[in-house]
């Protein structure tokens, strides 16, 4: 992976911000060699036992998790995920840490604290909540009916927590919040600007989730897709899963300097703290 990762850069000739979805749980992408992360669900029932034991375990299951990608060559891991366990759907399920929003807020604060020990940055994800909609993005839009103040009381309260802590990027939803606005929140400005940027306070980088989903499809074409996400306000556009329609994008969107923001989630390990994180999650779990 190491060597994959050193050829990549090489071949680009350019900065690269390597990324994946290593969360802990059933998405954990690098398995053979790397320590069998915890799901979000466990350190979430852990926490219920014992606070204090719960919120380090997190931390620590965030350090090891970053420590051993930066390792190996990888820079970022989009964790953790902010979403409400509401026991409505499966695609996030045991991704999320808690039901109760300050008690996920105060987890995936800790998760991400542990992965800043190791010198990576965090990335809150799905804003501004996925977990009340029964329907799957990656295979179709879902739609949320519920209005801004109830999203407003429970679903955003983790993502408050975690961009008072500092987090470094967001990264959006492909649900239709129809009470609220017409645009899926990758695409619209006022999810975007007038809620994460004014009325949250976060400065850091924004991404969409990926636009070869099925939920980012109210949007035809994948350019235009990446387009709108652009003219909405993210900073960063992931094509994961169609090879045909990353070159799509990448032909179709004019080349642009990254953005400084951008530049500054690039970290490099710290050993004594991946190796300390080890050791306290072994006793924790």
């Amino acid at each position: 992976l190491r060597g994959l990762c050193e050829r990549i850069r090489d071949e680009a000739g350019r900065a690269l911000l390597l990324c994946v979805d290593q969360e802990g749980g059933r998405v954990q992408r690098f398995r053979d060699g790397f320590t069998t992360l915890p799901s979000a669900r466990a350190l979430g029932g852990l926490f219920d036992k014992d606070r204090d034991a719960g919120l380090a375990a997190a931390r620590a299951a965030g350090t090891v998790m970053a420590g051993e990608l930066l390792a190996h060559g990888v820079d970022l891991s989009l964790a953790p995920v902010a979403d409400l366990d509401h026991g409505r759907n499966e695609a996030i399920g045991d991704r999320a840490f808690h039901r109760e929003p300050r008690h996920a807020g105060a987890l995936a604060a800790a998760f991400a604290d542990g992965m800043r020990e190791a010198g990576m940055a965090s990335v809150a994800k799905h804003f501004p909540g996925h977990g009340w909609v029964r329907a799957d993005s990656h295979l179709e839009t879902p739609v949320d009916e519920r209005g801004f103040d109830e999203i407003d009381a429970l679903d955003l309260e983790p993502f408050r927590s975690l961009i008072a802590r500092g987090c470094d990027g967001v990264m959006t939803a492909h649900v239709r919040y129809r009470a609220v606005d017409a645009e899926l929140p990758t695409y619209s400005r006022w999810w975007l600007d007038a809620v994460l940027r004014w009325r949250l306070g976060f400065e850091g980088v924004i991404f969409s989730d990926d636009l070869t989903m099925s939920g980012a499809a109210t949007v035809r074409s994948p350019v235009e897709r990446a387009r709108r996400a652009l003219r909405a306000g993210c900073d960063a556009l992931l094509v994961c899963n169609d090879r045909a329609a990353a070159f799509e994008v990448l032909d179709g969107i004019a080349p642009s300097r990254p953005r400084r923001a951008l530049a500054r989630l690039v970290a490099r390990p710290a050993k004594t703290a991946l190796e300390a994180a080890r050791a306290r999650l072994a006793r924790l779990l």
